[in-house]
C-alpha cells in the first residue's frame, strides 16, 4: 500500500514541477498556493518549514538530478516552491552542516553537499535556522563551510556562527516590518563547543533567549521569531520541557508587550501540534521536510519521519505606535517527502490531482490540531 501511494505521488510530483502547486484538499478548487494580496501594504506572510536532513539516499538523488555531475537539490523542493516563494519571509531549518571537496556523508555524522544552499535559495527561502544537534558534526570547519555556502546563495542564517559578532539575531525586512530571527538547540549530541568559540552554536537557555529577544527588540526589531531545536524524537505530543519552555518564553513581556512573537520547533522527526500560548503561536514541531527512509527507536521504518508541515502566518502592523504586530491569519500546509520520487510533495495539491494521500494528509491535520489550535483560528492552508 505504501509503495503504491508513493508511485502515485511520483506522477503528481512530476506534474507539479511543471504546473505549480494547485490548491487542494478542503479549500475550493482553482486557488493557488500564494497568499491573497495584503489589505495593508505593510502586512507580510511568514512561512516556515521543518528539518532538511540529507541522508545518503537524498544525496544520491541530488546527484542523479544533476545528471551525475555535481548535485542539484532544486527539483527536490520544486513542489513547494509556489508556497515558499509567495511569502514575504520564508524560513527553513538546515539541520546538517556541509562537507568539502566531495566529502559528503549521511547518518550518523552528517556532511551535506553545499549545493543544498542553492536549492533552498531557488525555492525562495530567505533564511534558515542552523542550530541543531548536528551543528558540530564537523566542528568549526563544518559551521564555516555551511554559513559560507548559505552566504554565497543569498540565504541568511541564525543559530550557529563563525564569529562572536554573528552569534546574535539575524535581522531582515518583510513587508513593513523589521524581523529578527534567533535560533537555539537543546544539545550537540555531546560534542563539545570548539575551543575558544563558546558562541559557535546557540544552546537553549531560557534566560539567554529572553535577553537576546529583548536586545533584538531594543535594536529595532518589530517582530521577533525564535527557532528551537527541541522535543522528544518520534513523539507526536510535545514533551514536558517543550510545554514548560513555551509557557515561559511566551509569558515574557517588556512594558506589557511580548518579547517573542512566534516560536518555531524542529527536531522530533514527526509533525507536532500548533498551539497559541499566552497569545503567541507556537509550532512544537514541523517534522522533517527532507530526509531519507527513517527508522524509529523500535527499529521499525516509520513513514512519519517523511511527513511535515509548512507554517504560514500573516502579520499585520500594530494599531498604535509601539504596539505588537499581530498574527491575523494562521495556517498549516501538510507535506511529505516522497522517497521513491525524491521530491517534497504538497499533499493538498497531490490529493487534488488524484494521488492516494488523503490518509496521510488527515493524520497530519489531526496531530497539528490536537491541542485545540482550531478554536484559536488555525486553518489548513493551500
Amino acid at each position: 500500500m505504501r509503495t503504491r501511494t508513493r508511485r502515485t505521488v511520483l506522477a503528481i510530483a512530476a506534474l507539479t514541477v511543471v504546473t505549480g502547486c494547485q490548491a487542494a484538499g478542503d479549500p475550493p478548487a482553482g486557488r493557488t498556493g500564494l497568499p491573497a494580496a495584503p489589505a495593508d501594504p505593510r502586512e507580510f506572510t511568514l512561512v516556515a518549514s521543518g528539518d532538511v536532513l540529507p541522508h545518503t539516499s537524498v544525496i544520491e538523488r541530488a546527484q542523479a538530478d544533476a545528471g551525475g555531475d555535481g548535485y542539484d537539490f532544486r527539483p527536490m523542493f520544486a513542489g513547494v516552491r509556489p508556497v515558499v516563494s509567495g511569502a514575504g519571509l520564508a524560513i527553513c531549518h538546515m539541520e546538517t552542516v556541509y562537507g568539502g571537496d566531495g566529502d559528503y556523508t549521511g547518518y550518523p555524522t552528517f556532511k551535506s553537499p553545499p549545493q543544498v544552499a542553492e536549492g533552498l535559495a531557488a525555492t525562495g527561502y530567505d533564511a534558515c535556522s542552523t542550530a541543531s544537534n548536528h551543528t558540530l558534526d564537523d566542528g568549526a570547519e563544518g559551521i564555516r563551510r555551511t554559513l559560507d555556502a548559505l552566504d554565497r546563495a543569498g540565504v541568511r542564517h541564525a543559530g550557529s556562527a563563525r564569529t562572536e559578532a554573528e552569534s546574535g539575531a539575524t535581522v531582515m525586512r518583510a513587508g513593513g516590518a523589521t524581523v529578527a530571527q534567533l535560533a537555539y538547540t537543546y544539545d550537540t549530541n555531546g560534542l563539545p563547543l570548539p575551543q575558544g568559540r563558546p558562541w559557535a552554536v546557540n544552546l537553549i537557555d531560557p534566560d539567554r533567549i529572553v535577553a537576546d529577544a529583548r536586545a533584538a527588540r531594543k535594536a529595532g526589531a518589530e517582530v521577533v521569531v525564535v527557532s528551537l531545536h527541541w522535543g522528544t524524537e518520534w513523539q507526536d505530543e510535545p514533551d514536558e520541557r517543550q510545554l514548560a519552555l513555551s509557557e515561559q518564553l511566551t509569558a515574557s513581556r517588556t512594558n506589557g508587550r511580548p518579547d517573542i512573537d512566534l516560536l518555531l520547533g524542529t527536531h522530533a522527526h514527526v509533525p507536532q501540534a500548533y498551539e497559541k500560548v499566552n497569545g503567541t503561536w507556537v509550532v512544537y514541531g514541523m517534522g522533517d521536510q527532507i530526509a531519507g527512509e527513517m527508522t524509529n527507536h523500535q527499529g521499525v521504518t516509520d513513514p512519519r519521519g517523511n511527513e511535515s508541515t509548512i507554517g504560514r502566518f500573516t502579520f499585520a502592523p500594530p494599531a498604535h505606535p509601539g504596539g505588537r504586530w499581530e498574527v491575523t491569519k494562521a495556517e498549516f500546509i501538510p507535506q511529505a517527502y516522497d522517497l521513491d520520487a525524491g521530491r517534497v510533495v504538497d499533499l493538498n495539491a497531490a490529493l487534488a490531482q488524484g494521488a492516494d494521500v488523503g490518509g496521510v494528509r488527515d493524520r497530519i491535520r489531526s496531530v497539528v490540531l490536537s491541542r485545540g489550535a482550531a478554536k484559536d483560528g488555525l486553518v489548513m492552508g493551500q
